[in-house]
């Protein structure tokens, strides 16, 4: 991954893209996919057959794909997978898991609230990463500029579907039993 920085000498160019920080960057929403892929699928097995469960499915199936994608275009890049930001995803999901949720024995209704408040923040995150390389997609040929588009496209009926679920969860969280 050589090419020219963006802040190099060249008159008359587009800048160049900084292949080594983009790998950074990548390879960052990567353990962020990572970890929102994991906690999805723990809130969906959570969930399994209710109607949150029901309208979690679809979005568990998009989430995972998007990370399939994210890890395609890295591959189109030539911007190798760190495993160990991979992993920190995994244990950061993990570790989210052991926060206190006013229940010791089963499942509280915080805890849903929570992880779905997660996964709202992680796809909005996910859709500024698609804006962010659409952007880039004019100085680097390898980016699918329609691809791009499309899962950014996604990633906003995903945080809108996720967002109405999050309020309706607040209310059965905090509603008195």
């Amino acid at each position: 991954m050589t090419e020219r920085r963006a802040d190099a000498p060249g008159a008359g160019r587009a800048p160049a893209t900084d292949l080594a920080l983009l790998g950074i960057y990548l390879n960052d929403h990567l353990a962020g996919a990572t970890a929102g892929t994991a906690r999805v699928r723990y809130l969906l097995r959570s969930c399994r057959g209710t109607a949150l469960g029901d309208a979690l499915a679809p979005i568990a199936a998009e989430i995972a794909e998007d990370r399939s994608s994210l890890l395609h275009i890295m591959r189109r890049l030539d911007v190798p997978v760190r495993r160990y930001k991979v992993y920190a995803g995994r244990a950061a999901e993990q570790v989210g898991r052991l926060k206190s949720n006013g229940s010791l024995v089963r499942r509280s209704p915080l805890s849903t609230l929570w992880e779905l408040e997660a996964l709202v923040l992680g796809v909005t995150g996910k859709a500024a990463g698609w804006d962010t390389l659409r952007e880039l997609a004019p100085m680097l040929e390898r980016l699918d500029a329609r691809q791009l588009d499309d899962l950014a496209e996604r990633a906003r009926r995903q945080r809108a579907t996720l967002e109405e679920l999050r309020r309706r969860q607040a209310v059965v969280a905090f509603r008195e039993t």
